[in-house]
């Protein structure tokens, strides 16, 4: 692309990939870009970096617009590595440049890349930034699609810079989608299934932090830049993030000895009933069996908990837990939880036993698989009495199935 210009002083420094591009388990047939942004400024400063594996290239490619020692800002709004790889090639050159993030990017982007010795300035929600002759304004936007994310917005010119939010994978012949000859949308609506959607919650943050900004041109870390009808994929992300709440249903099961396990089973029904979704709780030591079991088969989700008392689950949750061996309950999400006091093996117990359902079954392996999130955890495992950081590992993981369950898609 001979023209990489963008807008007064900004201009485009990425890297066009054209391979079968490996790529979070997927193999992108049209390869990608990993687009990077000079604004050329009287602080001069660099917007995200290419992936690792082009670092050098990036940095002589750059060298030929301005000389990298002269960069006073780089800004990271994504520290996974296809964004943040070629900061480790420009840093290098780039030696008195203040690198921008999050506070929860610092010791990543100082442990991936020898940075302790580099100055960073940490900004927040709503925090800006004078660059000599333009304005940067950040906003946090955790996980889309990992805890540390951010977007960045040049006021001045009304440029949104979201890194991986509103990306899509090809291998660009031109700049902008609405030079490329073709309509984008497939592409578009596919990045975010693949990439965003396990996220849909956060995504609905998004949508409240762009209402207050006048964009006239986005200009993500993948694919095209986005110039023309923007609100066209602002709404896509609308429209596929927003919940469908019609008639779900979760039934949580649990056994207890000192209360503990009832309060998580109580703590994730009222997250569920705040969230419109119907929810009904039995004590299997006092409910009846048949009553039980309906209520399972009329579910979306099932939850089952229980307390362990010498490495084993107490009370008459192993007699259900044989019956839904039995039962055809494909379909439905299950989770195991509980409350322990030692190594709570009951818990472990029950996710065996779920295991041999055909119930979709969710384990922090999975999670991590599919959305790369690490705050998420199944089973559910409480050590004694739900509180502080536990009472939010019980909302993550009972967010996260709500999620599930109130997709669009």
């Amino acid at each position: 692309m001979s023209n990489n210009k963008i807008a007064d002083n900004i201009y485009w420094v990425g890297k066009i990939d054209d391979r079968e591009v490996p790529f979070h388990r997927l193999v992108l047939s049209s390869g990608t870009t990993y687009n990077s942004y000079l604004l050329n400024t009287e602080k001069p400063t660099v917007i995200d970096a290419v992936d690792l594996a082009f670092g050098r290239e990036f940095v002589e490619n750059l060298s030929k617009m301005i000389d990298p020692a002269t960069i006073q800002y780089i800004v990271i709004n994504h520290t996974e590595p296809d964004h943040s790889g070629g900061l480790a090639a420009l840093s290098g050159r780039a030696e008195h440049a203040t690198i921008v993030c999050t506070e929860k990017a610092v010791d990543e982007l100082k442990e991936m890349y020898k940075l302790h010795h580099r100055n960073f300035l940490v900004v927040k929600d709503g925090d800006t930034l004078d660059i000599g002759g333009k304005t940067l304004l950040f906003k946090e936007t955790p996980y889309l699609h990992t805890e540390e994310t951010m977007i960045t917005y040049c006021v001045e010119d009304k440029i949104l810079f979201p890194c991986d939010i509103f990306s899509s994978h090809v291998a660009v012949k031109a700049l902008f989608e609405d030079e490329c000859g073709y309509d984008i949308t497939d592409e578009f609506v596919g990045y975010y299934n693949a990439i965003i959607h396990p996220h849909r919650r956060y995504v609905r943050t998004l949508i409240t932090a762009l209402e207050s900004l006048d964009i006239q041109m986005i200009c993500p870390s993948h694919g095209y830049i986005l110039r023309h009808d923007i609100q066209k994929y602002i709404d896509i992300y609308d429209k596929y993030s927003a919940n469908t709440i019609e008639d779900k249903r979760v039934t949580i099961v649990y056994t207890t000895i000192k209360n503990n396990t009832k309060k998580v089973a109580e703590q994730m029904k009222s997250i569920f009933e705040a969230n419109q979704i119907q929810t009904t709780v039995f004590n299997a030591d006092k409910s009846d069996m048949a009553d039980m079991i309906t209520s399972i088969q009329a579910a979306d989700a099932v939850f089952i908990g229980g307390s362990t008392k010498y490495a084993d689950m107490v009370g008459n949750l192993e007699p259900l837990l044989i019956q839904l061996k039995e039962m055809n309950l494909e379909g439905k999400l299950a989770v195991a939880f509980g409350s322990y006091g030692w190594s709570g093996e009951a818990i472990e117990v029950i996710q065996d036993y779920l295991n041999e359902t055909n119930m979709d079954v969710q384990s922090t392996s999975k999670v991590i698989k599919t959305t790369g999130m690490t705050h998420v955890e199944f089973p559910i495992r409480i050590r004694f009495t739900p509180k502080n950081e536990q009472l939010q590992k019980i909302e993550h993981a009972t967010e996260f199935v709500t999620d599930l369950l109130q997709s669009a898609i």
